[in-house]
């Protein structure tokens, strides 16, 4: 058993651990937890000790089967908070006022004044649209048009698609939108 001294034992003027085994006067070069909950500080013993005592220890004596797999559980995901796929959880946010129970506003971001919400937005100009169609943000030059415009033409082309008529008609789209963005920039 090991010893209840809070402090580790030194061989007389050598500066090396002693083994924490009550009997034992060997060099303790292994550590080996002091329990559970406690997992930072350690015993210190020797190779015979350490290996007695990792033989012994369980990490999950005295939980329950619930405890345990709740353990395990939060261990999967390395101790970090998780939620499920597929569900909206930002939806909590929209509602101001269940926002306002859920979070210290220090700085009152979220006061009533500052969630004005914004108003209707602009309708898209033709510009805009060729940029989004081409998945690209302005200001851009004309080099980088030109391989946005041969990379999603080729990502898009309906021979390699087989045929596929929506992909013919984005590609049709893409024609349009580069043509319009090209004679936007004067070349």
């Amino acid at each position: 058993m090991p010893r209840k001294s809070a402090t580790t034992r030194t061989s007389e003027g050598t500066g090396q651990r002693t083994c924490d085994r009550a009997d034992c006067l060997a060099e303790g070069c292994y550590r080996a937890p002091r329990s559970r909950e406690n997992l930072r500080h350690y015993y210190w013993f020797c190779l015979a000790h350490v290996r007695e005592y990792n033989r012994a220890w369980n990490f999950y004596a005295g939980l329950t089967e619930s405890e345990v797999e709740a353990i395990t559980r939060h261990d999967t995901v390395w101790q970090r908070p998780s939620w499920p796929f597929g569900e909206n959880h930002a939806r909590r946010f929209h509602n101001p006022d269940k926002m306002r129970n859920k979070v210290h506003d220090a700085f009152y971001f979220f006061k009533e004044e500052t969630m004005a919400r914004p108003g209707p937005a602009s309708p898209e100009t033709e510009e805009e649209k060729a940029f989004r169609v081409l998945e690209l943000t302005p200001p851009t030059t004309l080099e980088k048009l030109k391989e946005r415009y041969k990379t999603l033409a080729k990502r898009h082309h309906p021979d390699i698609h087989g045929g596929d008529k929506a992909g013919e008609d984005r590609l049709k789209e893409i024609n349009l939108a580069y043509q319009m963005l090209v004679s936007a920039h004067g070349s």
